[in-house]
């Protein structure tokens, strides 16, 4: 489920550090003809350009790779850094937000494989120091999202105002200790960066070495991954990207995160071309055995009506099984998939928040397979905006998801109506009649003022046909 789009940088989020995989169930047509590798090119070309000048972000990397080895499309689109007007390329570093997490499960696999790890092991056994209520979990509920553990990233303010601190990981867990579960373990599931957090103490416990040095240790360079690393803002990183919020049609610098807090639910950078191995690899059994891998691909229990194995997705597009995940964190929003029938790795990473890679990525995936196109809903019409309803609306609201609550404030003034989510940017609004507005940041979004005696004391918030409701705050 995904609300205006990602996590940390953009206007509305479910989760951080994530923007997660939609599954795909329209029933299945019969595809054309694939298109020709020339023909493949212009599509994508076209497809980036339109991603380009929405404005979905204002650079964007994509591979389209078949078994590994057969480069379909490797381009880079926009650019990675306005100020400096430079080129985004295939080998632009970004940012890739919760796509670290099926790095994180996979090195927890690897332990799992060598018999110094457990999947129904009370997390407790190895972490003894974490808090009474969080030590029964196990390790397969914490990589599934079935823990019950409260995630840091839905404190809202009580975490935001701290983004610039730098946090090791049991200043993370004392964020949410105090909290009890929000439910008994293995009986439902929710998308949980505290969890990650928690299985990265447990590859440091286990193995002896600090996180980042044992991914780059037997991962990153292992297998050639050049481009992946830690995101730590002091390194110079060839190639690294700037990250971006907008502001209206205009782009500004995302706000600062201290990238200890992501640690390994959120905090690798990477590259198109990496991702494309990585996938191809961690599919055949050269990262963890097949065995492994249909473990982190099937989905049990709880995480069943949520698609989710450990760290990745199985859903599918078009009737072809698709695994994935996406990724968000300030400034940038990520996606990656590969289809295992087909050998097919699709790869697209954007340098802005909020941003729709995912939408790009499904048609770079119908296109391949020779599949119509799907276009965005239009653009929401504008109509006059009278004084009576610009005066109602202005304020902050509080929309009740599931069991969380995401603040959204509504301005207006002369030149229009913007919302903003507690520390991210502003996102323009768009009257369309009947105390209604889209955006086009996203067109799938209506926001609906409940107005009574010249007062809007509710929203009804509406995504992609989903429907929020919030309530007004003095």
């Amino acid at each position: 489920m995904r609300l205006i789009h990602t996590v940390f940088a953009t206007a509305l989020s479910v989760s951080a550090f994530t923007a997660r995989a939609q599954t795909t169930t329209a029933t299945p047509t019969v595809p054309a003809p694939p298109p020709s590798r020339a023909g493949l090119t212009g599509t994508v070309d076209s497809l980036a350009a339109a991603f380009i000048a929405e404005p979905q972000a204002p650079g964007v990397s994509i591979a389209v790779i078949r078994a590994g080895r057969d480069t379909l499309v490797f381009k880079g689109y926009g650019r990675s850094d306005i100020e400096n007007d430079v080129p985004a390329t295939p080998v632009t570093v970004y940012r890739i937000g919760s796509i670290t997490k099926q790095f994180t499960a996979a090195a927890v696999m690897r332990l799992v494989e060598r018999g110094m790890v457990h999947l129904g092991d009370p997390i407790g056994k190895y972490l003894g120091e974490l808090p009474a209520a969080w030590r029964p979990v196990t390790v397969q509920e914490l990589l599934n999202h079935t823990s019950g553990i409260p995630s840091y990233t839905d404190l809202g303010q009580a975490w935001i105002r701290r983004w610039g601190e730098s946090m090791p990981p049991d200043t993370l867990v004392a964020l949410t200790a105090h909290k009890p579960l929000d439910f008994a373990p293995g009986t439902n599931w929710r998308y949980d960066n505290s969890g990650y957090v928690v299985l990265g103490m447990l590859l440091e416990k286990v193995t002896g070495s600090p996180y980042a040095a044992y991914l780059d240790s037997t991962l990153f360079r292992p297998l050639g991954l050049t481009g992946t690393r830690y995101c730590y803002p002091a390194p110079i990183i060839p190639h690294r990207s700037r990250g971006y919020a907008r502001a209206g049609q205009t782009w500004t610098n995302a706000i600062f995160l201290n990238m200890t807090q992501p640690f390994s639910a959120g905090a690798l950078c990477s590259t198109v071309g990496d991702l494309a191995r990585w996938n191809a690899e961690l599919a055949t059994g050269q990262v963890v055995s097949l065995t492994s891998y249909r473990q982190m691909t099937t989905p049990r229990g709880a995480a069943v009506s949520h698609h989710y194995g450990f760290g990745l997705e199985r859903d599918t597009l078009g009737g072809r099984v698709r695994i994935a995940h996406g990724g968000g964190i300030n400034g940038f929003i990520t996606y990656n998939a590969y289809f295992p029938a087909d050998s097919l790795s699709i790869t697209v990473l954007a340098n802005a928040a909020p941003s729709d890679p995912e939408r790009l990525a499904n048609n770079i995936a119908r296109a391949v397979f020779g599949l119509a196109l799907v276009h965005p809903p239009s653009q929401p019409k504008a109509v006059p905006l009278p004084s009576t309803v610009r005066d109602a609306i202005s304020g902050r609201y509080v929309l009740q998801i599931g069991q969380r609550e995401l603040s959204l404030t509504v301005r207006t003034d002369s030149t229009g109506v913007t919302a903003q989510a507690a520390g991210q940017g502003a996102f323009p609004l768009t009257y369309e009649g009947n105390d209604t507005f889209g955006t086009a940041v996203d067109p799938t979004i209506r926001v609906r003022f409940v107005v009574e005696s010249g007062r809007a004391d509710r929203i009804v918030f509406t995504q992609n046909g989903q429907s929020f409701d919030g309530r007004r705050t003095p």
